[in-house]
């Protein structure tokens, strides 16, 4: 009777050790990223890439930036033992230049249930940028060539929200990465987050107009980009009214009509 007490509690310990080993382990490449220099304006983007070195799955519960400026990501299905996820930091370095830390802490029900990750970097203006870009540097830089540079919507109703199209090619040779469009009527956004341009290569940006001023209308709107020439200018122009069919209808009772 006393061995097979003895024996009850061997395998009690033995399943309790085994289950206090079973878990994930959550086992980054690195925990810091250093981006160096960022032209102002661009979204910093870096992929925390991480191997469950454990023998369970690990599951993300929340990754949580220690700014609104820092925009995370991360992999939501569960990671299996020997497989692979990641946490995408994204910095947004519009309006803030200077130097910047930030960090994005992960809780999972890994065998370390948190992890802080750290980015940090420099943003910079456009002429500290090519100041501090050597020749070589500058020749493989990314360059940015627009289709046109204006575009004009014409007769428009306030509180809509037409879009244009425009073409941008990179005739760099490094990836082209398209920041935010700032404009001093905050009326002009992105309808999709572009994706980075290829050396060579060519896409569509579309381009939304929320201008909800009545008159005719000139703005001007900045297009940001890692592209070597800096920041390009989109002049929109449209002819605001309050009410497109109400317009018309004055327009016609304003025409002379012969009697029937």
């Amino acid at each position: 009777m006393k061995n097979r007490a003895s024996l009850l509690f061997a395998l009690v310990l033995m399943l309790f050790c085994f289950s206090a080993q079973a878990q994930g382990v959550m086992t980054f490449e690195k925990e810091q990223h250093d981006f160096g220099n960022v032209p102002e304006g661009t979204m910093a983007t870096h992929e925390f890439k991480f191997k469950n070195t454990g023998n369970q799955p690990i599951i993300i519960a929340t990754v949580q930036a220690s700014c609104g400026c820092t925009t995370p990501d991360w992999t939501k299905t569960p990671v299996l033992p020997g497989k692979t996820g990641m946490v995408k930091a994204v910095y947004s370095s519009a309006g803030r230049p200077g130097v910047f830390n930030k960090t994005v802490t992960v809780t999972s029900n890994a065998a370390t249930p948190s992890t802080t990750l750290t980015i940090k970097g420099t943003v910079l203006g456009p002429e500290e940028i090519k100041a501090s870009l050597t020749p070589a540097q500058k020749a493989m830089a990314p360059r940015l060539v627009l289709d046109r540079t204006a575009h004009d919507f014409g007769k428009m109703e306030a509180g809509q929200q037409p879009s244009a199209r425009f073409t941008v090619k990179n005739t760099g040779k490094q990836d082209l990465l398209l920041g935010m469009i700032t404009s001093p009527c905050n009326c002009v956004g992105y309808k999709k987050a572009p994706q980075p341009i290829k050396p060579g290569q060519s896409a569509v940006v579309e381009i939304l107009y929320a201008q909800r001023q009545i008159g005719q209308m000139t703005d001007v709107a900045t297009l940001n980009s890692n592209a070597v020439e800096g920041p390009a200018k989109l002049t929109i122009k449209a002819n605001v009214v309050r009410d497109l069919n109400a317009a018309s209808m004055v327009k016609e009772s304003a025409t002379a009509v012969p009697f029937k």
